[in-house]
């Protein structure tokens, strides 16, 4: 999303929201008109996040709407209907936040997101909400090494009434849950939930009207997760197969997710060996002059590339070469993204 279209929602959205701060006669009523403006601003986070990734830019937007929402919350009146939609979207923005501050690794402040998160979720009544809050509980815990708490958000995503009723919700939190699983050693219980995850996806109706947030998960995406949970199964060869198909079916304006999915092959084929492949593949995730800068959980998963290409190389003109690059395109695009 460009900064002037995201200017220009957030001035018209802003402009509506001035209300009196005490309840009065002239206290202002809002509508269904009122919360669809603000549902136009989350599908546009919800989109800049699919082509861009998070970070502290989309962050600080997101918990902007948090605020608005939240003001217009105390100073109007309205109907239930339209409080509980209201609560919906002060999570949904919340939730944006939320998985931003994971994207840029910074647990602290997710967590802190979090629990805001969950709380308006639960006061908007919305199991698809919830869900979602639930998927990012079970990847900040993995991000913190809590294993066993990631696990049980997993299984609270997949316990979720949409899964019931809804094959492709049932499809993402299976997916899900197969990576929580196989970090846990749970190897038999990973290899159902990938079996569950792909025939609940062939069940899906892919043109039932859904949330805006689950729009990101189609093929791609469901082989995508596959990748990562053989990948936590030590298969490799399995991980890399997956990650190919993945990027494969991959829309061309997810820009953040062929970075993510590329450097995850990148690691599945230097654990088999295949150093120059390797060496190759994650070269190409390096930002070119227009691209948006990696985020912090991306340059992570270059780090660990880093570690794993030093062992397997060591000595190499390879290994030197790759020290080379990271170190400067970590400096050039630390700086350039802000971060250090």
């Amino acid at each position: 999303m460009k900064r002037r279209q995201f200017a220009a929602s957030a001035g018209t959205i802003a402009a509506a929201s001035t209300l009196p701060g005490t309840a009065s006669a002239s206290t202002p009523r809002i509508g269904m008109a009122d919360v669809h403006r603000f549902e136009s601003a989350f599908h546009q986070i919800v989109a800049a996040d699919n082509a861009r990734g998070g970070g502290i830019r989309l962050e600080t937007r997101a918990l902007s709407f948090t605020k608005l929402v939240t003001d217009v919350q105390a100073n109007s009146t309205a109907s239930q209907r339209v409080r509980q939609r209201l609560y919906y979207l002060a999570a949904a923005f919340t939730g944006s936040a939320l998985w931003a501050a994971i994207e840029d690794q910074e647990p602290e402040r997710a967590n802190q997101h979090l629990d805001r998160a969950t709380r308006l979720a639960g006061l908007s009544g919305n199991p698809d909400i919830q869900l979602r809050i639930w998927g990012h509980a079970s990847m900040l815990a993995t991000q913190t090494g809590n294993l066993s708490e990631s696990l049980a958000a997993s299984e609270a995503a997949k316990a979720s009434p949409l899964c019931r009723r809804d094959p492709l919700y049932r499809s993402l939190t299976a997916a899900r849950l197969a990576s929580s699983q196989a970090r846990m050693g749970e190897r038999t219980q990973a290899r159902r939930s990938l079996a569950v995850a792909a025939q609940a996806f062939e069940q899906a109706d892919q043109q039932t009207s859904r949330a805006p947030w689950v729009a990101f998960y189609d093929r791609s995406e469901l082989e995508g997760l596959s990748g990562l949970a053989m990948s936590d199964l030590g298969r490799h060869d399995q991980a890399e197969a997956h990650f190919h198909r993945a990027l494969a079916h991959l829309r061309p304006d997810y820009e953040r997710n062929r970075k993510y999915y590329t450097s995850h092959l990148a690691l599945s084929q230097i654990r088999q060996g295949d150093v120059e492949l390797a060496y190759t593949t994650a070269s190409s995730v390096f930002p070119h002059r227009d691209d948006a800068p990696l985020t912090g959980r991306q340059w992570k998963l270059l780090k660990k590339f880093s570690h794993e290409l030093a062992i397997q190389a060591k000595g190499t003109d390879v290994a030197a070469s790759w020290a080379e690059r990271y170190a400067d395109e970590r400096n050039h695009n630390g700086r350039a993204s802000g971060r250090r």
